[in-house]
């Protein structure tokens, strides 16, 4: 288990940051960029749960979804693939995946593009997803990185879409984008 006795060390003062291996690095460097990412995502999935509190089984995937990004981090701050650190497994996609499709089976197929919005919980679920998408694009500029973390997080921005349709009351609120609707 991690033990943090401080909280204020003063060793990025200058610009750097240590990474899971010892190593120091530019807290400038793609990697940190990207755990950066990971962590903004998991902060707007916390805020999103906010919305979720009073729907267990939506709550209960997303509180396993923000331990796995804490995985992701541990993951990528620690360069290499070494087996004996902690990595994000084929499991944790294999999940996402069979949720996606349990959610989905409720859904009426897409007929046109979503616009973010439609209820409050859903929103914020578009919100997640758009942080997911870009801590994904962040992974890709790293090099050294388990490649199941860019699969999790491709898997997750899907999750979170097919979740906010499930949240805008099973699609029924689903704001549908109108190609050229406001064309002059």
């Amino acid at each position: 288990m991690v033990r943090i006795d401080r909280v204020v060390t003063k060793g990025g003062d200058k610009g750097e940051t240590s990474l899971g291996d010892g190593t120091r690095i530019s807290k400038a460097d793609p990697r940190i960029e990207a755990m950066g990412a990971v962590d903004e995502a998991n902060a707007t999935i916390g805020v999103l749960r906010i919305h979720t509190r009073s729907r267990a089984i939506e709550d209960t995937m997303l509180a396993r979804v923000q331990n796995d990004l804490f995985d992701v981090g541990a993951d990528l701050c620690v360069p290499g693939l070494d087996e004996d650190r902690l990595r994000v497994t084929d499991a944790a996609v294999t999940r996402l995946e069979a949720e996606v499709e349990q959610m989905n089976v409720t859904l009426p197929a897409l007929k046109s593009f979503i616009l973010p919005g439609g209820t409050d919980a859903a929103a914020f679920a578009h919100m997640a997803r758009v942080a997911v998408r870009r801590a994904e694009r962040t992974v890709v500029a790293v090099t050294g990185v388990n490649p199941t973390v860019q699969r999790y997080l491709n898997r997750l921005s899907d999750h979170l879409f097919v979740l906010a349709r499930v949240l805008n009351e099973n699609a029924a609120t689903d704001v549908l984008w109108v190609p050229g609707a406001n064309r002059l």
